[in-house]
Order: structure tokens, then sequence, then C-alpha cells
């Protein structure tokens, strides 16, 4: 089973993707997509225009790309202001014109048979206020056609907190075997 996970952080080897790794380290096909790393625009929502979306010359194909071969994808994101980071939001602003794209006619129903799941850390009572951040994500994957299955909220700020963190680890190491089935 091919797992993508999805990093959304603007960190590197942040508390977030520390968390992410206990996830998948045993497990034996991961993709991974820092997004940071990758170049892609924001949406410019052109929905009602005439002619529809315009292209756009950057790398967000090579994600969707990835994302299509996955089974499995893992939305790794730190908790910013109670919300998504910026990086994770723009590239799921972004789903809105694939669903219209010509290169991906199919990209509701490829992603209807993927099963998804949510990681996420903050550093202010995540397990209550990164409620609402899992609470958009379920929407986002219902709109998709995205398998929700669940999430993991661990509580780190500082570089490295999330080590202290015994509880997310756990859990983190139990949803791994859970993928991994």
């Amino acid at each position: 089973m091919k797992v993508g996970v999805i990093y959304g952080s603007t960190r590197e080897n942040g508390n977030t993707e520390l968390l992410s790794e206990e996830v998948v380290k045993n497990l034996p096909d991961v993709i991974r997509m820092d997004l940071k790393r990758y170049h892609y625009h924001d949406i410019i929502d052109q929905r009602h225009d005439k002619n529809g979306f315009s292209p756009v010359d950057d790398e967000y194909d090579q994600l969707i790309d990835q994302i299509i071969d996955c089974e499995v994808l893992i939305f790794a994101t730190p908790i910013y202001w109670y919300g998504m980071s910026s990086v994770m939001k723009r590239f799921i602003d972004r789903w809105s014109q694939t669903v219209r794209d010509e290169k991906y006619p199919d990209f509701k129903e490829q992603m209807s048979q993927k099963q998804a799941y949510i990681i996420a850390v903050g550093g202010d009572e995540p397990r209550v206020k990164g409620l609402p951040l899992v609470q958009q994500f379920k929407y986002i994957c219902e709109f998709i056609g995205l398998n929700y299955k669940g999430y993991l909220l661990g509580e780190g700020g500082k570089p490295g907190e999330i080590l202290s963190d015994k509880t997310a680890i756990e859990d983190a190491h139990k949803l791994g075997e859970w993928i991994k089935g």
C-alpha cells in the first residue's frame, strides 16, 4: 500500500514532521511531499469564467501526479492560528482547478479510492483547539471524495517538543500499525 505524506510546514524537521515520521517509519512504501520544496502558485479563481481556468506553469501537477499514485494520504500540518498552514491551504485551494482540468478528468473519482488521515501539531491546547481544523479537513475530504479515516493531534511549539508528548507518539505508532494492516 503506497502512502503519501503531504507536509505543510515551513519549518525544517518541525514537530508535525517528527510526529508524522513516527507514523510512517515502519511502512514499506512512503512518498514524502514537502510542499515548501515545490513552486506552485495561488489559485486564480476562474471557475465562472467563460473559458475556465488558465493553464499555470509551476510544479503543482508534480504533486497531483504523486498523490494520484497513492492509496493512503496523510495531510500533516502545524496548527497555525487554529487552522492549517498557508502552505497546505494554498495546495488544497488549487484542487478547485484540478477538478476542472482536462489532464485529470477523473480526479474526484481517483480521490474517492484513497484513505485520508490528518496529523496536526500545535502549542495551545491542540487536542481541543485543533478540532475545528479536523472538521475543516473532514469537509474537504467529503467534498473531494476522500475516505476520511481519522486524525492525530499532538502538542509541541518549540522545535522537538512533540517528542515529549508521549500520548501523541504512542498514538502515532498505533496509527502506523493500523495503516500497515
